[in-house]
């Protein structure tokens, strides 16, 4: 029996210093990655800070401006909404070594709502920091984007870019026969006679169409007044036909007086401001979302660190 016994604490013992080693190879290997991840996370950072595409060397003395891009479809939860958006204008408006800023917008348009409130936040910015704001279109500069761009000094855009679009949509789908034709019987119950309104398994009737053009054409005024004021003294076409929600090309929306000249961003970087280089505020910078994500993995903070990227063109 003490023979047995022996054995018995010999072996726990075996397996106790074996599961120490591999508890031990297995802390030193998460040592080694976290040391390998913190090294290349400083490397971005480096990168980042002194960096960027085609840049080399000290940017000391070097002018430049405050680049914000802004792209996609504005709508809440999107990178172009106003949540988004608006601490990024707020930073590069700060900066206070940039000799302006320039906001390349590639956007067919969205909410009224959050166009709007980014168009008065560029306003807003524009005469706390004095700062001068062109807007150049990439693509795309159309209906919200557009609602946008009128807050700038001066619009630019490609000869081919579509431009224009000031008019407001709603769309829809009516079912009444589908639900006909498959035996359905819908039941709604309401508390307010004009809750149901625009329903879209009910027959469409001339009252619903009155309001919601009563509605969808106020906001289509407030586009319009933007347009009017942000782009003052310049418009040069019949404001029945720019208003009409059309849209051009830059070339034709150049003679309408909708922007100010054609040009791409290096065009206007050094026509506008004088300089080859802008500093890029834009939250979808892919190296800064890179560093962002991998700081977050290690728990570095990022707060005290210089994430935007300088650029040369």
């Amino acid at each position: 029996m003490a023979d047995i016994q022996a054995n018995s604490n010999g072996n726990i013992s075996e397996d106790l210093v074996r599961d120490l080693i591999k508890e031990r190879k297995r802390d030193r290997l998460w040592r080694n990655i976290r040391f390998f991840l913190g090294f290349v996370f400083i490397i971005l950072v480096f990168m980042m800070a002194f960096g960027g595409q085609g840049v080399s060397g000290s940017i000391e003395g070097k002018d430049y401006i405050s680049l914000v891009r802004l792209d996609g479809l504005i709508a809440p939860g999107k990178e172009f909404s106003a949540e988004q958006v608006l601490p990024t204008l707020k930073d590069a408006f700060s900066d206070k070594r940039a000799k302006g800023v320039i906001i390349d917008i590639n956007s067919g348009g969205g909410t009224p709502v959050q166009a709007s409130i980014i168009h008065d936040e560029i306003l807003a910015l524009k005469k706390r920091y004095n700062k001068k704001v062109v807007v150049v279109g990439e693509d795309m500069l159309a209906s919200g984007a557009y609602f946008v761009a009128v807050s700038g000094d001066k619009i630019y855009v490609n000869p081919n870019t579509i431009t224009g679009s000031i008019g407001v949509i709603m769309q829809g789908f009516g079912f009444v026969d589908g639900i006909k034709k498959l035996g359905v019987d819908r039941r709604v119950i309401t508390s307010g006679i004009n809750k149901d309104r625009l329903d879209p398994f009910l027959p469409q009737n001339v009252e619903d169409v009155n309001k919601i053009k009563t509605v969808i054409d106020e906001v289509h005024q407030n586009f319009n007044q933007a347009v009017l004021k942000g782009r003052a003294g310049k418009l040069k076409g019949d404001q029945k036909e720019l208003f009409s929600g059309d849209f051009w090309t830059g070339q034709t929306a150049l003679q309408l007086g909708l922007v100010d000249g054609l040009g791409n961003l290096s065009d206007v970087m050094e026509s506008e401001f004088h300089v080859s280089r802008y500093k890029d505020y834009s939250e979808n910078n892919p190296l800064k979302k890179l560093v962002t994500q991998l700081g977050a993995a290690l728990n570095l903070p990022l707060s005290d660190l210089d994430q935007h990227v300088l650029a040369k063109i």
